[in-house]
């Protein structure tokens, strides 16, 4: 399934303990795809995964490299390799104005303040927001707090994107709006999320159960049983959906 030789992100026997309890029990995944969707039921890991993947939790054994970098133990190559969007865009943005939370993640690659801040409108004009530099972050909708989000780590130019549910709080216009948008990203995109629709086009989805793999491989063909087994279990009317 790999578009070259050299996969992107490669999760080796990756182990992750919070407390005494198991949470990712020896995954290994050699990641490649331009967009790869990760699926499961609540609680079955994924998010945590995707903390793993980033670098923003350490395995507590297995190695997790993306591009090369060992995420958890290079944290300044982890933030240029790989960014994560979460599910709620008040909980990642931290600065008052938009070119303040485009210009920090630039910091942290070496910039200094002014080159960075200088950098975010930059980036802010390539994408047509260059009246957004001096905007509040808490003037914002929804939607647009999730685009400043995404700006943000795509201003990092980053090989891989994690998104964890960023659909879930967003209107419907909204929310075809954004995912309209990552699929014009070339950057490769790694997408957590309830709505299976949204994965129907995707060139991979992984299926995660207790912490483990339980599927892997082509998303029509992973989702149709994913959403056969949710209707089976009686899970959310989504599935269900989806599965007619």
């Amino acid at each position: 399934m790999n578009n070259t030789n050299k996969p992107l992100a490669v999760l080796s026997n990756v182990v992750y303990r919070l407390n005494g309890q198991t949470i990712i029990d020896n995954i290994s995944l050699s990641l490649n795809e331009k967009r790869i969707g990760l699926v499961g039921c609540n609680g079955s890991g994924k998010s945590t995964l995707a903390r793993l993947i980033c670098g923003l939790v350490s395995p507590s054994s297995g190695r997790i490299l993306v591009d090369g970098a060992d995420v958890s133990k290079d944290r300044k190559s982890a933030i240029e390799k790989v960014g994560i969007i979460f599910q709620n865009p008040d909980h990642q943005i931290i600065f008052p104005t938009v070119e303040e939370e485009i210009a920090f993640g630039l910091s942290q690659t070496g910039r200094d303040d002014s080159e960075a801040r200088r950098k975010a409108r930059d980036f802010l004009n390539l994408f047509g927001k260059e009246n957004w530099a001096d905007k509040p972050v808490h003037s914002l909708s929804e939607g647009q707090k999730h685009l400043v989000c995404l700006l943000a780590v795509l201003a990092m130019k980053p090989k891989l994107i994690v998104l964890d549910e960023p659909f879930s709080g967003p209107d419907i216009p909204t929310t075809r709006r954004l995912f309209r948008y990552l699929r014009s990203l070339q950057e490769s995109v790694l997408l957590i999320t309830h709505d299976v629709a949204f994965l129907a086009d995707f060139d991979r989805v992984v299926w995660i159960e207790s912490g483990k793999v339980f599927m892997d491989g082509d998303a029509g063909l992973v989702l149709d049983e994913f959403a056969r087994t949710m209707e089976r279990r009686g899970e959310t009317d989504d599935y269900a959906d989806f599965a007619a």
